[in-house]
């Protein structure tokens, strides 16, 4: 019976170890990288402009003064709240998508705005050029996405974004306001 020095059994384990951890993450990250251009250009624009129309609605419940902006941002609020859950479960495996990462700038736009002063500012930079914006990334995807998932995702959330849109129009008009 050969006996080997501990340091010997020691350094052929951790080297072992080396290996199966290579490997393990060599599996795990082709992931993120199989993921192609558009694909991932749509999480992260989908993703923010949800998070920002999401965000911007709750501000929107507790700063408007009009009972039809507070109707429509709880709606909104609501209906982005399961786009972005739709979006994650989408999304493939080993692909980061941000959890939160709504526009700063859209925001800090509107955040010390009150009554009247708000509800224009919401209507024109939120709710009409931000559904058009995430129209934009949605249609993106279902045009010239290759992931399946993230474009059946895109095609479900799509007539939402579209009622969105629409239902800002209509607000838009009736409080007299046109995009800027």
């Amino acid at each position: 019976m050969n006996r080997l020095p501990l340091a010997t059994i020691t350094s052929a384990c951790m080297a072992s170890l080396m290996v199966v951890a290579t490997a393990a993450s060599a599996q795990t990250a082709p992931a993120a990288a199989r993921i192609h251009a558009a694909d991932q250009a749509f999480i992260t624009d989908a993703t923010q402009a949800v998070a920002t129309q999401r965000d911007a609605a709750r501000i929107a419940t507790s700063r408007s003064t009009d009972r039809d902006v507070k109707a429509f941002a709880e709606r909104v609020s609501n209906d982005n709240a399961k786009i972005s859950d739709a979006l994650r479960a989408a999304s493939p495996r080993g692909v980061d998508v941000p959890k939160n990462d709504p526009d700063a700038a859209v925001l800090a736009s509107i955040n010390n705005l009150r009554g009247a002063d708000f509800d224009k500012a919401y209507i024109v930079q939120v709710a009409l050029a931000g559904d058009q914006k995430a129209l934009s990334a949605f249609q993106a995807e279902i045009a010239s996405g290759r992931d399946e998932q993230l474009k059946d995702a895109a095609k479900k959330a799509l007539p939402t974004i579209q009622e969105h849109y629409a239902m800002a129009q209509d607000l838009a008009k009736r409080k007299h306001l046109t995009a800027q």
